[in-house]
């Protein structure tokens, strides 16, 4: 990122006015932002609501699976082997941002929707038919992860295009689809594995997938056109101290993220002796918890700054997992965890691209994000699977607390890196960033 000149520094607070964010960062000349909310904005909010719910929110239930993998189907199989399913589903979903914003900022973002929704619900239909962790790794893993991509990268995108007066409240509303799309799917999942086998669920989850996500494809567009570049990755980016810095906080706390989506709901059944019901109920909650923390924490973000925002629910997030989850082998502490966990967490995918939003501008922020995702690809890497290592290994699949302390830790070492970015930007405790 080139140094700012009086020209850009003029943009840069006319973005900063808009995104009611005070920040120092640099811009490059010519951004633009939208003047005004329009109604075609919230039908871009709705659609994005639908995308995210059918995304992260499918992900977000992949407990219930994990628990049927581990108890049922795939008894003998470790932890580690079966956790690479979520990883590689919510990692490519984030990792493959990187080919996706650049290509929404080259043709028709309805075509990436398409792409998004045939991959999604190909991925999970066909993984019905899948007899071993492998293959299923491959489709409902690895093919929905790439059709997830592209649905939440544009979702994460356009509502900061569209939305101006009312963007903390648009972006809340868009993301908390992934929470909502948590919950029902996690009792609706739960349900029909219950009564008609895994397959099924996968079949009929497929199904809504290409059903839902071909409607909410119709009113997507890009209100702001990006000029043409040379690059297809922003590399430059890599000698921003801040940016190296944002990336090692997704790395930190996307692993830390999906940890308990994955385990949190398995632990109720192995250590509490909860009926296997209970991994729905369990991830429920921390959707639940998820839906009113991604509209609070947009809020919040409105009047503190988004990198405060993220530092303070990374710090809860980390001081619920050692206070709570830790310490208690208690269902009503658990319960209360759950909620306080999804609440406190769901900032991640709330702010974060509101944060480079405010650090980098609109114009190149479906680049910026896809790069910026990355990083959250590399904390699967170092979530689940090293987390049911450590469940395996000393934990002998019954004991929690190491893959408690290591989830705990990675969102403490996460708040560390939000700390140096805001001292990077200001040194005023009380200025807005």
């Amino acid at each position: 990122m080139q140094a700012s000149t009086n020209t850009n520094n003029t943009t840069l607070a006319s973005i900063a006015q808009a995104d009611k964010c005070i920040v120092s960062v640099d811009h490059p000349a010519g951004d633009s932002t939208p003047e005004s909310d329009t109604a075609h904005g919230w039908l871009v909010i709705a659609g994005s609501f639908v995308y995210t719910m059918a995304s992260v929110g499918t992900a977000a239930s992949f407990g219930v699976y994990m628990d049927e993998y581990l108890t049922k189907e795939f008894p003998g199989t470790p932890s580690s082997t079966l956790a690479w399913i979520g990883t590689m589903q919510i990692g490519l979903t984030f990792f493959c941002g990187i080919i996706f914003g650049p290509m929404m900022e080259r043709i028709d973002i309805r075509i990436v929707g398409i792409i998004g929704t045939l991959f999604s619900g190909a991925g999970l239909l066909i993984a019905s038919g899948c007899t071993s962790p492998a293959s299923l790794i491959a489709t409902q893993g690895i093919i929905t992860g790439i059709g997830f991509s592209a649905m939440f990268t544009v979702a994460m995108t356009l509502p900061s295009q569209w939305m101006v007066k009312y963007k903390p409240i648009a972006v809340g509303i868009a993301i908390s689809g992934s929470a909502v799309g948590g919950i029902w799917q996690s009792f609706a999942m739960r349900a029909i594995i219950k009564s008609h086998g895994y397959r099924w669920a996968l079949r009929i989850s497929g199904l809504i997938q290409i059903a839902m996500c071909s409607s909410a494809t119709l009113p997507m567009k890009r209100r702001i056109e990006a000029p043409p570049r040379k690059r297809f990755i922003e590399h430059t980016l890599l000698r921003d101290p801040k940016f190296i810095l944002l990336l090692l906080f997704g790395i930190t706390g996307g692993a830390g993220f999906f940890i308990p989506f994955a385990f949190m709901p398995n632990y109720a059944v192995v250590v509490l002796h909860k009926d296997i019901s209970w991994d729905a109920n369990i991830s429920a909650l921390m959707n639940v918890g998820g839906f009113f923390g991604r509209l609070l924490s947009g809020i919040l973000a409105a009047y503190i700054g988004p990198i405060s925002t993220l530092a303070i629910c990374s710090l809860v997030s980390s001081l619920g997992i050692f206070v709570l989850w830790l310490p208690f082998k208690n269902t009503a502490v658990l319960i209360i965890e759950a909620f306080v966990f999804g609440m406190s967490s769901g900032s991640l995918v709330t702010v974060f691209p509101v944060a480079a939003a405010s650090l980098y501008g609109l114009q190149r922020l479906p680049s910026i994000l896809g790069l910026l995702f990355v990083s959250f690809f590399a904390g699967q890497l170092i979530s689940s699977p090293v987390a049911g290592r450590l469940l395996d290994k000393y934990g002998h699949g019954a004991d929690f607390s190491s893959l408690i302390i290591y989830t705990g830790a990675l969102f403490a070492v996460a708040v560390v890196f939000l700390v140096m970015i805001r001292l990077l930007i200001t040194r005023d405790i009380f200025a807005k960033v």
